[in-house]
């Protein structure tokens, strides 16, 4: 199946480059495009793309606020925004985690780690490098205070938790596997689990409730 991506940035040049970067690959074809939030809001809408990659600061609406409002509408819920920044981790990349986009992306990416992003994020894998994994989570860690009573959580199964800790670890599901001699078509099968018991879109927002809601929490060990 050919994934459809909507690109928004409101600089012409890098999001020709973006365009014509996606449409030459096999399998991919950008559907629209958006030089503002609004427009970004408005063409996701219009269209139902499976990936968007939304610049994150853009006028009339940022990206942040886009992301906001693309997650929140249940006629958009298959769809995945993947945060385009000129950072490596700037302020907003946090809270456009923490609002339901799978990941993000440094502008300077190399194409083809672009396009292998485009193909994970539509295949509903998180999209956080294990050195952005480790900033988010220490930004967790640093404005967390008594986590939050999660009854949510009390609903998965014993391994079904071991499985949401590891993910929110930053492990792949081969790694998880490893970890708890299970095969990876099985750790595949209890995320997917998880992902529907708790209405999650996708692994990275797992992260974001595991370490809301104090189920995994950096120090912890240490205390």
């Amino acid at each position: 199946m050919t994934i459809r991506v909507v690109v928004a940035d409101d600089q012409a040049l890098v999001r020709a480059g973006f365009v014509a970067l996606l449409d030459a690959q096999e399998g991919i074809a950008v559907v629209g495009e958006a030089v503002d939030g609004a427009a970004a809001v408005a063409t996701t809408a219009e269209l139902v793309p499976d990936v968007v990659l939304m610049d994150i600061r853009m006028p009339i609406l940022d990206g942040l606020a886009a992301t906001r409002r693309i997650v929140a509408d249940p006629a958009l819920a298959r769809v995945r925004v993947v945060v385009l920044t000129t950072f490596d981790f700037d302020e907003y990349v946090f809270e456009a985690v923490r609002v339901g986009a799978s990941g993000f992306l440094v502008k300077h990416t190399e194409p083809g780690d672009l396009v292998r992003a485009v193909r994970v994020v539509a295949d509903g894998d998180a999209l956080l490098s294990p050195s952005a994994t480790r900033k988010l989570l220490a930004e967790f860690a640093a404005h967390a205070k008594q986590p939050p009573h999660a009854p949510e959580l009390e609903q998965l199964t014993d391994r079904e938790r071991e499985v949401m800790i590891l993910v929110a670890e930053g492990l792949t599901n081969a790694e998880i596997g490893a970890r708890l001699f299970l095969s990876p078509a099985t750790v595949r099968t209890h995320v997917s689990r998880i992902l529907l018991k708790l209405g999650a879109r996708d692994r990275t927002r797992l992260v974001v409730l595991a370490y809301e809601s104090g189920l995994v929490r950096p120090g912890w060990q240490d205390l």
